[in-house]
């Protein structure tokens, strides 16, 4: 049982969430499609022949009941008219069998929803029933795949026919009553019939082992067939093989019916046979199968025997709370007798038992099922314990609960756990667990409660913490509050820590499910409803709500708190997860303030060996938990304006400071183990700062500037993931560390360590090793302090615009980042200076520097560097428009005279092309950047082209309404800026490569949005005119640029395709098309490039109808493409020249317009060239155009 599929049955925080929780739950109140479910049995007889009805027919039922598998209950005032009007089809003499099988099918359906115990019970068992049920499962091929339901149900009903009260044999008469003719039996009969369907592989193996149960146990058959039963199911068990699939089956309808048989029978039956059983069991070795199931069903059968061994009696020694009913125990008036099972007489406890040798055979095998691999079999080995624990002497079962107790050594595995805290939660449920045993066992359930081992690249034991919980529950309901009073505390704090800190959220919610039974049960939980109001099911779903602030609130109850922090010290700083130990030290900063005394004084004295110390884990977090702490304490202290080093002791200061060193001289900051140690060292730096450690001038300060130069420098030697996560930490303690010791006055940084930073940096920005370049150093630059940048800002800047040129041949990921990194850090170190008209460009934003900032930030927005892993340039672009809007914000607010129309008017203009692009991530990060910049009123951004009508497109609500990342809502909008001169030209280039592109939902909508705009101007030249000259000034400027150049050439194709330009048409040699042409040619010039040649084809066909010379001049495009060397162009030229004649037939003379026609269909264009030119020549000759002629290669010179 898993105690995580429990709901903790609490409302939230104030209960006004419990509504929305049951609204949102598949809670019904009833059969709501009766109606219909009656309506589709009824029609089956109409359709049945059917397939695709019977299938939609089929699939609807099922859709209908499947509704219904969590509340089954709701059938049940509905079973019986759906069972009759099944069988009224079924036992139609005209039913085809078609029509049978469909309704076995129903039932079935029927059967699972509701489970096959309760259904079953409906089926009809008249004695009339009997015959025809075995006659028509006789005529069933049990080879069928197709008709399984048809079978197993009917085994389902013989099974319950079985159960009438009359001897079978008065159902025979005369058994040879026709000359020369014998009849079978019937008990016969049934159990061949039975027997047949134990050895088949479907579902019907499990509907006959039942039918065994109940057909066997009857009093006229069990005196007649069940030890011969037993003979022929132990005679199979022998001789089957576990190795082969024939055999598995076999083995397991065996130990199904046997399983059943030994549940159902009478004890004084099959005492007899128990023996014979279990030593046949035995020599199987089933325990030690590969089959999961066969191992399951052997331990539910060796239980089984245990109990036909053992009187069917409950032990009069076991411990009885009284009543289980929760509103019972909370309405009774009177007190529960402390030790109930005392009044009992002693003398009585142990009569008449006589225990047979079997019986430690039997447990032996069970407690071994404990230790078994798989789940299935564990939890009925626990079962199986709990129950014959139940009917053993006191001594004999205290031995069994010693046995259970050994599966908790850590020689033992994790699967031995699992099944020994399964078993101790049966013995506690069901009172087998007596409580002079509690202090045995509740140490052991605590150790479970934080079972964690590491396995490779992962960990085992969450299972073994799910079911600790599980007895934690159990023992709620099953003792006294008196009994488990001297544990309250301990196993309320380990549950609490497990609710709050264990990495699985399923144990999480376990603990918590556990946690609210011991309250409610108990009560005497301290705290118990304050905290689950705050631990409820839900809140402790997210592990950082947990760890950072539920943990908090447990903790500010004493009880609680030193339990939370010595297991975070103990169990999570050296957690094998990284996630896990980064969240221990944060959860230790924050729980601080509640124990500050025992934090400094014992915590950081335990961390700081473990953070100098051998396993690369446990340095790694106790070096977090340091840090994180020590700052604790000093915003602490800062309150009364007292140093940290009040509170901390002469030791701990000296251990922190030397952390670094011990480190160095270890060369732990090498190889993987540097991956862990550089960040967290870093962290380190950044917290002992920020806490102003008394370490001025100290020559600790240089060791943690070289680590911090030394991390910046060696990027390239770490992971990617490791790599961002080592630059953050080592920019943010350069951050802190530059803020407290390099400043000799407030405000005023020591020179030479500003000269030596800041030269560095550039130095190494500017490297001509690219390696050297591509270091942290920008974000480095972005972070110093503003004393550090004093007099320095020109050369800064610079320095960052260096980075920012893409001059490099090679490009790589380390390039792409540089320049990322770059384009933030302009916005920093501008953020950092601020702004001063009046300043010196050396030190503030001014007139001086402004525009050179706005080039730097817009140029990389033209940034489109690719290599394998796509656009990589994007990350560029993105940080660009990020620093755009931090950096106009800050003119904007400061001096707005600074921004001139001529930066702005460029900087919403790329933004407007950012927002149209293809990428969904880039346009809303665009589109946001932009709607932000529109509507800042607190500052106005001045200078904004058309801002009247961009508000009118764009009203204030689109801000938090209008999703950009959705194509269908954000192409509609920005669309609409075509209608703006100023803003057309950029608008139109990311369209381009939106409707051009290849993702499906983007072309779809941005060209649906684009041409809605052009029919809307389709009619007005002036517009349309404007319109077509961005076209070719974008295609002009785009030349041989691909990225833009082939979707340009699909949406321009697209464009003709639908008549964009037919007011055109008319025009003898339309500037627009002569040139368009022109640049065609000049794209496809040499080109090489099959999809830009396809696209160019397209599009000189679609320039055809225009008139005057120009169509000439296309059909000598497309003519001189006929004899391309690509085999493809030429077959693909032909195909379109044909479909594009077929539409414009006034192109060429009617004519000769046939042999046209069938030249280009009949010829193969793919043969040599040679054969091919003959032909284009001819059709040259026919539609009047001059033959293209050869140009001779120049020699070499």
């Amino acid at each position: 049982m898993a105690l995580a599929d429990m709901e903790s049955g609490r409302d939230g925080e104030d209960g006004a969430c419990e509504p929305d929780v049951i609204a949102q739950g598949n809670v019904l109140a009833g059969f709501s499609e009766s109606s219909e479910t009656r309506a589709l049995i009824a029609s089956l007889a109409e359709m049945h022949e059917d397939l695709k009805n019977r299938e939609s027919v089929t699939q609807r039922f099922l859709v209908i009941m499947d509704r219904y598998q969590e509340q089954p209950h709701l059938l049940d005032p509905h079973l019986e008219w759906m069972l009759n009007m099944l069988l009224e089809q079924i036992r139609n003499e005209q039913s085809p069998p078609l029509l049978v099988h469909l309704g076995f099918k129903f039932l079935y359906i029927i059967s699972k929803v509701r489970g096959h115990k309760v259904f079953m019970q409906l089926f009809p068992h008249e004695v009339s029933d009997v015959q025809p049920v075995l006659d028509l499962l006789t005529r069933q091929d049990p080879k069928d795949h197709e008709t399984w339901e048809t079978r197993y149900m009917l085994l389902l009903w013989l099974s319950m026919t079985c159960l009438i009260p009359f001897d079978l044999s008065r159902l025979d008469g005369h058994l040879t009553s026709e000359p020369g003719l014998a009849r079978e039996p019937i008990m016969d009969r049934i159990l061949a019939v039975a027997k047949s369907y134990l050895t088949v592989s479907d579902k019907s193996r499990d509907a006959a082992s039942m039918l065994v149960s109940k057909f066997v146990t009857r009093p006229d058959v069990k005196l007649k067939r069940l030890g011969d039963f037993l003979d022929w199911s132990l005679t199979a068990m022998s001789q089957a093989s576990d190795l082969t699939m024939e055999g598995t089956v076999v083995l397991d309808g065996v130990l199904q019916s046997l399983a059943q048989l030994f549940k159902h029978g009478k004890r004084e039956d099959f005492l007899q046979y128990a023996l014979t059983v279990l030593q046949c069991l035995d020599k199987r070795r089933l325990s030690e199968s590969n089959q999961a199931m066969l191992r399951k069903l052997g331990v539910k059968l060796v239980q089984r025997l245990g109990l036909t061994f053992l009187k069917p009696r409950l032990a009069k020694w076991r411990y009885q709370r009284g009543s289980r009913s929760l509103a019972a125990n909370l309405s009774s008036k009177t007190t529960v007798t402390e030790n109930p099972q005392l009044v009992l007489d002693p003398a009585r406890q142990e009569d008449d038992y006589d225990i047979p040798e079997e019986i430690e055979n039997v447990i032996e095998q069970l407690l071994v099922g404990l230790k078994d691999k798989e789940t299935i079999v564990r939890w009925s080995a626990a079962k199986g314990i709990g129950r014959v624990t139940g009917r053993l002497p006191k001594d004999l079962a205290d031995e069994v609960v010693g046995s259970v107790l050994d599966c908790f050594s850590f020689q033992e595995t994790d699967n031995a756990w699992h099944g020994g805290c399964l078993a101790l939660a049966e013995l506690g449920r069901r009172g087998l667990l007596l409580p002079s045993r509690l202090s045995d066992v509740v140490p052991v359930i605590l150790k479970a409660l934080t079972y964690d081992e590491k396995r490779g690249a992962c960990s085992v034991g969450s299972n073994v913490r799910d079911a600790a919980c599980y007895v934690c529950w159990a023992f709620a309901r099953a003792y006294e509050p008196t009994e488990l009073k001297p544990f309250v505390n301990q196993i309320a704090s380990a549950l609490l820590i497990t609710t709050v800190f264990d990495r699985n959220v399923n144990c999480r919610r376990a603990a918590s499910a556990a946690f609210q039974e011991n309250v409610g049960r108990q009560g005497t939980f301290p705290h118990g409803i304050d905290i689950l109001t705050a631990a409820d099911y839900f809140a402790v779903g997210n592990l950082n709500n947990c760890y950072l602030s539920i943990s908090i609130y447990i903790a500010s109850f004493p009880e609680y708190t030193r339990p939370l922090i010595d297991h975070l010290v103990a169990r999570k700083v050296n957690h094998w997860n990284g996630g896990i130990r980064e969240l221990a030290s944060k959860a230790l900063h924050n729980l601080t303030p509640q124990a500050p005394d025992y934090m400094a004084n014992t915590v950081l004295p335990q961390l700081l060996p473990m953070a100098t110390g051998l396993d690369m884990h446990g340095r790694h977090g106790a070096i977090l938990a340091c840090a994180e702490i020590t700052h604790a304490l000093y915003k602490l202290t800062a309150k009364t304006d007292r140093p940290v080093t009040d509170i901390l002791s002469a030791d701990s200061v000296e251990g922190l400071k030397v952390i670094h060193q011990k480190l160095f001289d270890r060369k732990q900051y090498r190889g993987f183990g540097g991956e862990l140690m550089r960040p967290a060292v870093c962290a380190l730096i950044e917290k002992l700062s920020l806490s102003r450690m008394p370490f001025k001038d100290d020559p600790v300060v240089s060791g943690w500037q070289w680590l911090i130069d030394d991390c910046l420098r060696t990027l390239h030697q770490f992971s990617s993931t490791a790599k961002e996560t080592i630059k953050e930490a080592a920019v943010l303690a350069l951050a802190a560390l530059c803020q407290e010791y390099y400043q000799v006055q407030p405000g005023v940084a020591d020179p030479k360590m500003q000269d030596l930073l800041v030269s560095q940096y550039i130095t190494s920005l500017t490297s001509s090793d690219a390696v050297t370049r591509c270091g942290g150093w920008s974000l480095a630059l972005g972070s110093l302090p503003q004393f550090m940048i004093q007099n320095k800002l020109q050369q800064v800047l610079e320095g960052l615009q260096e980075v920012l040129r893409v001059t490099q041949k090679e490009i790589s990921i380390e390039s792409t980042e540089a320049r990322r990194d770059a384009a933030r850090a302009i916005a920093q170190v501008c953020l950092t200076a601020g702004v001063s008209a009046e300043g010196s460009g050396d030190s503030v934003l001014c007139a001086a520097n402004v525009p050179q900032v706005y080039r730097t930030l817009l140029d990389c927005l033209s940034d489109y560097t690719t290599d394998s892993r796509g656009d990589v340039g994007a990350w560029v672009r993105e940080a660009a428009m990020t620093s755009l809007m931090e950096v106009t914000l800050l003119v904007a607010s400061s001096d707005p005279e600074l921004l001139c129309p001529d930066l702005c008017q460029s900087m919403m203009c790329f933004l407007a092309q950012q927002a149209a692009e293809k990428i969904d991530r880039y346009r809303a990060h665009a589109g946001t950047i932009f709607l932000r910049l529109l509507h800042s009123q607190q500052p106005t951004v001045p200078h904004i082209p058309h801002r009247e009508e961009l508000l009118s497109i764009f009203p204030v609500e689109t801000v938090d309404t209008l999703n950009w990342n959705a194509p269908s809502q954000a192409f509609p909008y920005i669309t609409q800026l075509l209608r703006l001169q100023q803003y057309q030209y950029h608008t139109l280039l990311g369209l381009t490569v939106s409707v051009g592109g290849l993702t499906e939902s983007t072309v779809l909508h941005s060209a649906q949005s684009l041409f809605e705009y052009l029919s809307s101007i389709q009619w007005d030249q002036t517009a349309l005119e404007q319109f077509g000259g961005t076209l070719l000034c974008i295609f002009k400027n785009n030349l041989r640029n691909d990225r833009v150049s082939i979707p340009l050439l699909k949406m321009v194709d697209q464009m003709l395709a639908r008549g964009c330009f037919d007011i055109f048409i008319t025009d003898d040699n339309n500037p627009f098309c002569v040139e368009l042409l022109a640049l065609c040619k000049e794209e496809i010039k040499k080109s090489k490039d099959i999809q830009k040649l396809r696209s160019s084809i397209t599009v000189f066909c679609g320039l055809i109808p225009f008139q005057g010379d120009v169509r000439k001049k296309v059909l000598f495009q497309l003519l001189l493409l006929l004899c391309h060397p690509f085999p493809v162009i030429r077959k693909t030229t032909a195909s379109q020249v044909y479909e594009m004649l077929l539409t414009y037939d006034d192109v060429i003379d009617p004519s000769v317009l046939d042999d046209v026609m069938t030249k280009l269909s009949d010829t193969s264009w793919e043969e040599d060239l040679s054969v091919v030119r003959a032909h284009r020549n001819q059709l040259c000759d026919w539609l009047g155009v001059q033959r293209p002629t050869l140009v001779a290669k120049s020699p070499a010179q």
